[in-house]
């Protein structure tokens, strides 16, 4: 059996990670997930770390409930990615321009459109269903609806922390198109404003832990909070889709004589819930920095700046819920790689890759992660490795 099952409250803990390398908060944390009364089971991946409420890198399968903050504040947040026909024959020595004109198309940070992007000049947007999806916008919670302008206009936009765009070579030679985001400030305000009412829930009082307050089936504000997820987790795949289009058409003008083509996007969540059916029961299956990896589903796992990344097919390991994990994951905090690096250790460790190396994303150094070689390792048997990437260019915010 490669994963580590340890004894939990209702349901054990199936562990894809040496649970020595597990900082003792997460595994409270895990602890705590595993006495819910709804709870049916948990997996737990091998970039498994410290989060609000669930850790990040967890799968938490319940019954008729789910846990908006095992679902965390960035709905829908995942990765897209593109194998295209460029080589690495076509590139230029110097890729400097590509990224001043990625970061001069796509906002980053804080930063959004002065005017909404207009999908239907996008060659490679599938526009079917986006007229529908903003006049669903009128259902989401009251309470965030006047926030329509600034959700019109981040649309097509990176964030920051851990979000990134890149052009990436792997180990044949092919140019691959990657990026990872989420549903920007309209999902985040949508999951606070529901975390804040489940915790005010009579049958959430007497929980271990009040950040893993949830929603029980049947009941308003599960519908209330099913409707804004499921219109958040749609938002965030819009936004990728339409980012990759606009860096589609920038590679498309920055190589025009070799007239570059792109093979189908592959695009995962890695924060959201999906209903699915295990041994017979419908349950409410919740992956917080994980994706699902179900027999022949392609995704996407990332390691950091200056480090590889991976397309992976899943292997379809109902244990793991058919999940795998979504990336590296941190092995220490933002302000603990703030205060141990410096922008030079950045420098060094980012060598080769064209991006920012400055003191603002020194917390995003690869020193931050765990080494993601040994995170696909530990899940060899849920996934398989489709293509190897390395970044030339890397977007961050």
């Amino acid at each position: 059996m490669p994963y580590t099952e340890l004894p939990g409250g209702r349901v054990p803990i199936r562990m894809w990670a040496d649970p020595g390398t597990v900082e003792s908060a997460a595994m409270g944390q895990l602890r705590n997930v595993s006495t819910l009364p709804w709870v049916e089971g948990l997996a737990v991946m091998p970039d498994v770390h410290y989060g609000k409420g669930a850790t990040v890198g967890s799968v938490i399968a319940m019954r008729g409930a789910v846990c908006p903050a095992a679902v965390g504040v960035d709905i829908g947040c995942g990765m897209s990615a593109v194998k295209t026909s460029l080589t690495a024959n076509d590139l230029p020595g110097d890729l400097s321009r590509l990224r001043s004109k990625i970061e001069q198309a796509i906002p980053v940070g804080h930063a959004m459109h002065r005017e909404p992007v207009d999908p239907g000049r996008l060659r490679d947007f599938p526009t079917r269903g986006w007229n529908d999806f903003w006049r669903r916008f009128d259902g989401v919670a009251e309470a965030v609806r006047y926030r329509r302008d600034r959700a019109v206009r981040q649309m097509g936009s990176l964030g920051s922390g851990n979000h990134f765009i890149e052009f990436c070579l792997d180990e044949s030679g092919s140019v691959w198109l990657m990026l990872h985001s989420g549903s920007r400030n309209i999902g985040k305000e949508l999951a606070d404003h529901h975390i804040t009412v489940a915790r005010g829930l009579p049958h959430n009082q007497d929980l271990v832990d009040r950040d893993l307050a949830v929603f029980v089936a049947d009941t308003p504000q599960m519908e209330a909070y099913r409707n804004d997820l499921f219109w958040a987790q749609e938002y965030a795949r819009h936004n990728r889709a339409i980012m990759m289009s606009l860096f589609q058409d920038i590679v498309r003008r920055e190589f025009r004589k070799a007239a570059p083509t792109f093979e189908p996007v592959i695009s995962c969540h890695h924060n959201y819930v999906a209903e699915e059916r295990y041994d017979g029961a419908d349950l409410l299956v919740t992956r917080k920095g994980a994706i699902r990896a179900g027999s022949g589903d392609y995704g996407i796992i990332p390691g950091s700046m200056g480090t590889s990344s991976y397309i992976v097919r899943g292997l379809g390991n109902e244990a793991s819920f058919n999940s795998a994990s979504h990336g590296a994951g941190r092995r220490m905090s933002r302000n603990s790689a703030r205060k141990r690096y410096t922008a030079q250790d950045l420098v060094r460790q980012t060598q080769g890759v064209e991006c920012r190396k400055d003191a603002g994303v020194v917390d995003e150094i690869p020193s931050a992660y765990k080494p993601i070689d040994q995170v696909m390792e530990e899940q060899r048997d849920l996934v398989e490795v489709v293509a190897k990437l390395r970044q030339l260019v890397c977007v961050k915010g």
